[in-house]
C-alpha cells in the first residue's frame, strides 16, 4: 500500500471519529437493520459447536501444577446436521418447471453449472446447523452464477416477518497491507423502493477482525473494483435471494426470522455428550498399566561414562517399556505394586446413551438413530419404520427446503428477464414468474422400506385396488411413458402366447363342433 493510500486512512478514521465518515462495529449498527446483536451472537456460539472449536482444558495434576490439555469433544452438532440433511435432500431431488421448456432448459443449465444438486446438500447441513441460510444468483461473464450464504452472513432488513423481502448480505475478505492483516466486509443490500428493486452495496475497512471498520470506495480492492455502488431493477416481483429457516418457532427471540440451530435448545446435553466423552478419553489414558517397581531395578549405566560400576546393572526390560514407574525410597519396602486403574467402560456407556437418548428427542430423530435400540444399530430405513419421529422432521424440514428452491426458481427467472445484466442487452428469459408451474421431486424412495412397499403393492394389485401401470412406476421408478412401453409390450406378448382352443379340443377328444371323434359307428367306445 502507498504513502498516499495510508494518508488517505488516516484521515477516513480522523472522519469516522468526527461523525463525518460512516463507521460500524458491528454489521447490526447500521440502522437499515433492525435485527438483535444477540441474534449474530447466538449463530457464533453454534457455529463454534457446529466446528468443534473449545478451549483446551485447564487442570491441576498431581503436584500441584496448573496444566492444560485438549477438549476431546465429541462433535455430535455435524454429525446430527450431516444426516439431517442427507434424508431430507440428495442428489436424486429433481427440479422442472413443468410448463415452460425455455424456462425448465435455463433453470437445467443454471443448476448444471453451479452443481446445484451437490452444492445445496452440503450447505443444508451448515443451515441445519446454525439455523438459517440463503442462496443469491448473480450474473458473471453472462452466465447466472449462485452465490451461498451462511446464517452469520445474513441480515434481515425487518423483524417480526415470515417472509423475508430485504436482507444485506455480508462478505469478508482479508487483505495483507504493509505486513498486516486488513480485513474488508462487502454490505450488499437488497431493498425494496416503491416498485424499483434496489441493490446498493458499500465497502469497509478495519484493522481488526472484531470490528467491520469505516467505509471506503469499492475501488480499494481489486475483487469489488468493477462492482457498482448501486444498482436499480425494475419490473421484478421477487427479490433476488432465496431464505432458509429451520422449522418452528424462534423461542430465543420472538420477534426475529431467524431460525434456530440445533444446539440452540438443546446446549446442555451436548455439553453432557463432549464432557463425558471427555472424561472417558482421560480415564483411558489415566487408566492405562502402571507397575511401581524401586528406582534401583530400572538404573542404568551412565551413557557419558567409558567407566562402569559394578554395582550398576545393565538394562533388562525393552527400551520401549513404559509399564514400570520407578519409585523412590527402600527397596525391600516398595517392593512390586500394580498401580493400573480400572476403566469404566460401562459407566461411560450407559451414560453416554442416556444422553444421546436425550439429544436424539431434542433434535427430532428417532431413538436408535446415534445409539444402539433394543433391536440393536439400525439401518436409516428401520429407524424410519419403527418410530415416525425421524419421518416427521423431515417432513417439516422439506416444508422449508421446497419453500426455498421455490424463492430460487423465482430469484433466477427475474434476473433471467434482466437484459441489461447481460454483455448483448438481451434477457435469458421473459415471462410471468408467478404463474411457473414448479415441479419438485425430492426423491422420497431412498427413505421408504422398498420391500414392504413392493408386498403391501403386490396384495392390491391382486385385489385389482392398483392398476399395473402404477405398480410398475412405484415400484420400479419407471416414468409414465416407459410404464406405457411396457404395458403395450405385455400385452402384444399375451396375443401371441394364447393358446389354440382347436388344439386343447383335440388333446381330449372332439371335434371343432364339439361332438366326439373317438367312439365307434355302434356309439361304443373303440
Amino acid at each position: 500500500m502507498g504513502v498516499l493510500s495510508t494518508v488517505k486512512n488516516w484521515f477516513r478514521k480522523g472522519g469516522a471519529s468526527l461523525g463525518m465518515i460512516k463507521s460500524l462495529t458491528l454489521v447490526t449498527d447500521d440502522r437499515r437493520i433492525a435485527m438483535d446483536p444477540s441474534e449474530y451472537t447466538r449463530i457464533n456460539v453454534a457455529k463454534k459447536y457446529y466446528s468443534n472449536d473449545f478451549k483446551p482444558i485447564e487442570f491441576i495434576n498431581s503436584y500441584g501444577d496448573k496444566r492444560t490439555r485438549k477438549y476431546e469433544a465429541v462433535n455430535v452438532t455435524k454429525l446430527a446436521a450431516r444426516r439431517l440433511a442427507s434424508i431430507i435432500f440428495n442428489e436424486g431431488c429433481k427440479v422442472e418447471i413443468g410448463d415452460d421448456k425455455k424456462a425448465n432448459d435455463l433453470l437445467e443449465s443454471v443448476f448444471l453449472d453451479n452443481e446445484f444438486y451437490l452444492t445445496f446438500e452440503e450447505y443444508l447441513e451448515k443451515w441445519i446447523a446454525l439455523g438459517s441460510g440463503a442462496i443469491r444468483p448473480y450474473v458473471q461473464d453472462d452466465k447466472i452464477k449462485l452465490a451461498w450464504i451462511t446464517a452469520d452472513q445474513f441480515y434481515p432488513l425487518h423483524v417480526n416477518t415470515n417472509d423475508v423481502k430485504e436482507a444485506a448480505i455480508a462478505s469478508k475478505t482479508t487483505a495483507v497491507e504493509d505486513d498486516k492483516n486488513i480485513y474488508y466486509t462487502l454490505l450488499e443490500f437488497h431493498e425494496w423502493q416503491g416498485d424499483n428493486y434496489v441493490i446498493t452495496n458499500e465497502l469497509y475497512r478495519s484493522d481488526s477482525a472484531d470490528s467491520v471498520g469505516v467505509q471506503v470506495p469499492l475501488s480499494s480492492i481489486d475483487e469489488y473494483a468493477d462492482t457498482q455502488e448501486t444498482a436499480t431493477l425494475t419490473g421484478l416481483v421477487k427479490p433476488l435471494f432465496a431464505f432458509f429457516k429451520t422449522p418452528g418457532a424462534n423461542n430465543k427471540m420472538l420477534e426475529s426470522p431467524l431460525g434456530l440451530g440445533l444446539i440452540d435448545n438443546a446446549r446442555s446435553t451436548v455439553d453432557a455428550i463432549n464432557r463425558t466423552h471427555d472424561e472417558f478419553i482421560w480415564d483411558v489414558r489415566s487408566g492405562k498399566r502402571r507397575m511401581v517397581v524401586p528406582k534401583s531395578w530400572l538404573k542404568r549405566p551412565n551413557a557419558n561414562s567409558r567407566r562402569r560400576d559394578n554395582d550398576t546393572h545393565p538394562p533388562m526390560f525393552d527400551p520401549d517399556e513404559t509399564v514400570y514407574q520407578a519409585m523412590y525410597g527402600d527397596d525391600d519396602a516398595i517392593g512390586f505394586h500394580d498401580m493400573s486403574v480400572a476403566i469404566r467402560v460401562d459407566q461411560y456407556s450407559s451414560t453416554m446413551e442416556f444422553f444421546l437418548h436425550e439429544f436424539e428427542n431434542e433434535i427430532g430423530l428417532s431413538q436408535g438413530t446415534f445409539t444402539q435400540s433394543a433391536s440393536g444399530i439400525q439401518t436409516a430405513t428401520e429407524v424410519v419404520s419403527n418410530n415416525s419421529m425421524t419421518y416427521q422432521t423431515r417432513s417439516s424440514y422439506l416444508t422449508m427446503v421446497e419453500k426455498t428452491i421455490t424463492q430460487l426458481v423465482d430469484a433466477i427467472l427475474e434476473l433471467a428477464q434482466c437484459g441489461e445484466l447481460f454483455s448483448d442487452g438481451k434477457a435469458r428469459w421473459t415471462g410471468d414468474v408467478q404463474k411457473v408451474n414448479i415441479n419438485i421431486d425430492f426423491n422420497d424412495g431412498v427413505f421408504i422400506d422398498q420391500d414392504a412397499q413392493l408386498k403391501n403393492d403386490l396384495q392390491a394389485l391382486s385385489a385389482n385396488a392398483l392398476p399395473l401401470k402404477q405398480f410398475w412406476m412405484r415400484n420400479y421408478s419407471l416414468d409414465e411413458a416407459t410404464a406405457d412401453e411396457w404395458m403395450q409390450q405385455l400385452n402384444s406378448e399375451k396375443v401371441g402366447n394364447d393358446p389354440d382352443p382347436s388344439g386343447e379340443v383335440g388333446l381330449f377328444g372332439g371335434a371343432d363342433d364339439g361332438t366326439r371323434t373317438d367312439v365307434g359307428e355302434s356309439g361304443q367306445d373303440s
